[in-house]
């Protein structure tokens, strides 16, 4: 499994709030357990307080996208220094699965979980993740959707550097509203020049009298 995989990790939990909306869907054990996915042993560490300090890495990782979506490529990398300083990952090697031919381990990297707490194990794997990711890929991979007020993260993973919104459904959303605003804007300028044709032939008229 490439590191970069990791990377999701962030997205997941920087997504679990809507600021724009007021909407925060971290309010439990359980929410946090979910964030976990398939690693169920590392959910099962999951206590009453993960809930706040799950809120703060939260944060600091929405500062990431935020600072790599203006722009400001060295503040991205110094916050996520700050988190991968903080909270410090396990590389190990992993075989867990096996070749089709022969049923020799397929080795490869994994980011162990981190025993002391759940927020601890997740926020290292995360911020690993999309560390690997911005190297990879260049800090302008990360971004903020702008199908305004989602402002969900997102990893653009695109060949030509193009993506600028979260999911197919905030880009239609956004292409509708575009549309929209461009037909009101050629009905403005419409009425706008009927209305100075109007008043041109009025003048005209007036002047021959």
């Amino acid at each position: 499994m490439e590191l970069a995989y990791y990377s999701d990790y962030a997205v997941r939990l920087v997504n679990t709030e809507e600021p724009a909306r007021g909407k925060d869907a971290l309010t439990s054990i359980e929410a946090v357990r979910e964030l976990f996915g398939e690693n169920q042993s590392a959910a099962r560490r999951a206590a009453d307080a993960d809930v706040t300090r799950f809120r703060s890495v939260r944060a600091r990782l929405r500062a990431v996208f935020e600072a790599a979506d203006g722009g400001d490529e060295t503040l991205a990398v110094d916050l996520l220094n700050s988190l991968l300083l903080e909270f410090p990952v396990s590389p190990q090697i992993s075989g867990h699965d096996t070749r089709d031919d022969d049923g020799r381990p397929l080795w490869h990297m994994h980011l162990a979980d981190h025993p002391s707490n759940a927020t601890a194990g997740y926020a290292a794997i995360a911020a690993m993740g999309l560390a690997f990711h911005l190297t990879e890929y260049g800090v302008d991979r990360l971004g903020l959707c702008e199908a305004a007020p989602c402002r969900n993260a997102y990893l653009d993973t695109s060949t030509n550097r193009s993506r600028r919104y979260c999911s197919d459904r905030c880009a239609t959303r956004a292409n509708v509203a575009a549309y929209r605003a461009r037909k009101r804007l050629e009905a403005d300028r419409s009425e706008s020049t009927g209305r100075t044709a109007d008043s041109a032939q009025r003048t005209a008229a007036n002047g021959e009298r």
